[in-house]
């Protein structure tokens, strides 16, 4: 019972620095999207592709959540962007307070889009918040279809999945029509989008969606 009471007055504090970051992205009208998977899922692969794609027609910032290491941050900031790194040296998620922190060293005026890159876990970060618009999970082929059976939190609390990899589609054991039928059993709210980093197909569709997003997330 104990463990559970702690559990709890975590959660709820977490709830508490989320809300506070939500009602000041919303204040500065900035889309937030918090994107999870697991490790080699290719997040870092898809936001390359997109600050690629979306450069010049949208103000964008980057927050990178690592265990260890800020290489993933400096894949990122090729791109010119302004980006935090935040190394949790081994936690398995970040966390809203952590956000909170590294929005002290980012200039939020006149931002449309802010990326928060999480750790690599299906488990921890379906739990909290960091006051995100959307969470988008990513999920790739080479993980298998039943992926979203396994993680069913992490689906249920997501509201778009990205399907990553599809050109590896011919080579792996991955029925795809099946991993989207599983990912929207536990979620059929789910918007999903089918890209690969490698060919690029998908990118502009996703970008096209992203450009049409208001700060609700609608």
């Amino acid at each position: 019972m104990s463990v559970i009471t702690v559990e709890r007055k975590i959660l709820e504090k977490n709830e508490q620095i989320a809300k506070r970051n939500r009602d000041l992205f919303q204040e500065q009208g900035i889309v937030v999207l918090n994107f999870v998977s697991s490790p080699g899922a290719g997040k870092t692969s898809i936001l390359e592709k997109t600050l690629q794609e979306l450069r010049g027609s949208l103000k964008i910032a980057v927050i990178e959540g690592d265990v260890q290491t800020d290489l993933d941050a400096q894949r990122v900031a090729r791109y010119e962007v302004p980006v935090v790194q935040i190394v949790t040296l081994g936690g398995c998620h970040l966390e809203a307070k952590l956000v909170q922190d590294a929005l002290q060293n980012l200039d939020l005026n006149g931002l449309d889009l802010l990326f928060i890159e999480n750790v690599g876990n299906l488990v921890c970060p379906a739990n909290y918040d960091l006051g995100e618009a959307i969470k988008v999970v990513v999920l790739s082929t080479t993980e298998g279809d039943d992926k979203p059976l396994k993680y069913p939190g992490m689906f249920l609390n997501s509201s778009v999945l990205i399907i990553n990899k599809i050109d590896l589609i011919p080579y792996v054991n991955c029925n795809l029509s099946a991993m989207k039928k599983n990912a929207l059993q536990i979620n059929p709210s789910l918007r999903i989008f089918e890209v690969s980093c490698f060919t690029e197909a998908g990118i502009p569709e996703w970008c096209t969606w992203l450009r049409k997003k208001d700060v609700s997330g609608q």
